[in-house]
């Protein structure tokens, strides 16, 4: 039989697993691989950083329930993609690396960009490994495949050593492996079920919460059956948005605050008392609630806060809560004083915001942009989002109506995401001839992260419109005039605050430096006129630099977010 490269199998045996895309950047000693994959039709993308490839790979994975590759080089290409990995495990999402390495016989000769990379990997992924031989690549790519889509999702490592890259190997000698079937599916125990239905059915004040868990295990139509016929509240996370639409009327996000510290019941489909959730405890939490956990991982339950375990497949557990829910016959009643108190935050958090939404003072506030926006967003778009008080403020602000569609800093709070995570979802949409467009709002600190991949976006004709919310710094920044007062004052890098970056800076003239359009906006008629030509130009991808006002900040929050600054 006829021979076959390392490379090939690599490519080849990603197919086999239905990998559709891989994103990298080549040099020696994968430049093969790259080309091996396109050869095998995987859709290849090279980017500008591995770190934001890595990041596009990850949200590859949470999109499509495959694993998108990241390929890599050896040594720093490979730890600059450390970021990515870590992303990906913490926010449980499949990735799969693919990293050359140092050829096996210069090993500890400090050979070029030597690394000890399988063991680095082990730190940041599932699983992490180099295939002994040719022969055995198919069996590694199946396992680093099958694990990063099996249990909890996450992080997989594959080192390919330089030389093993263009040797080759007779086509008799590499033992077929098949696709990995979709991870199998395991019910609740039943005497759990009964008893979280019991506490639901005794709660006087309870609450559902639907995580990026619920999205990601395509449990919509069945999650929102459960609410519709239980009739509960439920409040999603951030990227569990989109899950039940954000304008259904059991939706209480706009009441937040209230409905986790006065709940009694609470009910977590896929997410995590973390950080984000407040831990689960006082006082973000009522102390004495009841916890009832839907999660795939053992090791989750009762993490912080004891709870009632549902320990299995999401969208299984659903349907034997609404199994149960039927032959009881129960549905929590519309006119209860829980309903009256949280509609009445909801109006009222409404007023506040619609206030401040309003105001017509130059420069613009994060309310006023963030409004107008809304208003001419299509309803199957899908937002990216990352920033401090862009992504906070953006997500209470601009609805979601599709699971899926909305990418965040999500749980390990990571800046720089959103342009990788903005190229693979466009990617997928073109791919799949799909009409919804990608909009990727990011905070001016944020898109400095990974602000290069705009010519990633231009190189593939990508139609992302990315809206930067434009404050002169982190948290805050300075106006133009403050600026240059201050400059007078002597050396900026002993008195400028950290905080701050160049004011108004033309971070819309860097996407027109490599063909698309790029729009200074400084006024709500100049945002919708930029906003309107962005998202009906299918031919490039757009930039909107919007000014707002550097001391523009959320409203007043009963619980802030994440204070621990004095800023």
């Amino acid at each position: 039989m006829a021979e076959v490269t390392g490379a090939e199998l690599i490519a080849e045996a990603l197919k086999t697993q239905k990998v559709e895309y891989m994103f990298g950047i080549v040099g020696v000693p994968i430049i093969e691989v790259a080309m091996a994959a396109q050869a095998a039709g995987i859709k290849y993308v090279g980017m500008r950083n591995e770190q934001a490839a890595c990041y596009a790979a990850s949200a590859i994975g949470y999109l499509t329930g495959r694993p998108g590759a990241c390929l890599v080089v050896s040594g720093p290409g490979l730890i600059h993609a450390l970021g990515g990995m870590a992303n990906a495990n913490v926010n449980c999402w499949p990735v799969v690396v693919i990293g050359g390495s140092s050829d096996r016989n210069q090993e500890t000769t400090g050979a070029f960009q030597e690394f000890p990379q399988v063991e680095a990997c082990r730190l940041y992924s599932k699983f992490s490994a180099r295939p002994s031989s040719l022969e055995a690549i198919p069996s590694v790519i199946e396992k680093a495949v099958r694990t990063s889509i099996y249990g909890r999702p996450g992080a997989c490592y594959v080192d390919i050593a330089g030389d093993m890259v263009n040797a080759k190997v007779n086509r008799s000698k590499v033992k077929g492996v098949s696709c990995c079937p979709p991870p199998p599916v395991s019910l609740a125990d039943h005497s759990a079920v009964t008893e979280a239905i019991c506490a639901l059915k005794a709660a006087k004040t309870p609450l559902v919460i639907i995580g990026k868990g619920a999205a990601y295990g395509r449990a919509e139509a069945l999650l929102r059956q459960f609410v519709e016929i239980s009739g509960l509240p439920f409040l999603p996370t951030p990227m569990g948005k989109g899950v039940i639409p954000d304008d259904h009327p059991n939706c209480v996000a706009a009441a937040r605050s209230r409905a986790l510290l006065q709940a009694d019941v609470v009910l977590l489909f896929g997410a995590r008392l973390n950080w984000i959730l407040h831990f689960g405890l006082p006082p973000r939490f009522n102390p004495n609630v009841k916890i009832i956990q839907v999660d795939l991982c053992a090791e989750e339950m009762s993490n912080n806060v004891k709870s009632v375990a549902l320990l299995g497949d999401i969208g299984a557990i659903v349907t034997q809560l609404l199994t149960c829910v039927r032959e009881h016959g129960w549905k929590y009643p519309s006119n209860t004083e829980w309903w009256g108190s949280l509609k009445e935050k909801i109006a009222a958090n409404a007023e506040i915001s619609k206030g401040l939404a309003l105001n017509t003072t130059l420069p613009m506030n994060y309310y006023t942009v963030f409004h107008h926006i809304s208003q001419q967003l299509p309803h199957d778009c899908i937002i990216v989002s990352e920033g401090a008080n862009t992504m906070d403020i953006g997500r209470t602000m601009l609805n979601n109506y599709l699971p899926r569609h909305r990418l965040d800093a999500g749980t390990f709070g990571t800046m720089g995401v959103g342009l990788g995570f903005a190229i693979a979802a466009a990617a997928v949409e073109k791919s799949r001839d799909k009409s919804r467009r990608v909009v990727c709002v990011e905070g001016d600190s944020a898109f400095g992260f990974s602000g290069m991949e705009v010519e990633t976006m231009c190189r593939y004709n990508l139609p992302v419109v990315i809206i930067v919310v434009n404050n002169n710094g982190i948290y805050s920044g300075l106006d133009p005039e403050a600026w240059k007062e201050m400059a007078k004052m002597g050396d900026l890098t002993s008195i400028a605050p950290p905080v701050s970056l160049l004011p108004d800076a033309r971070y819309d003239q860097v996407m027109t430096a490599f063909g698309g359009q790029g729009f200074l906006v400084r006024t709500a008629e100049e945002l919708k006129s930029a906003l309107e030509l962005s998202l009906s130009d299918w031919d490039r991808p757009s930039l909107l630099n919007v000014l707002i006002d550097p001391s523009s900040d959320r409203k007043q929050q009963d619980f802030p977010w994440l204070t621990r600054s004095n800023l």
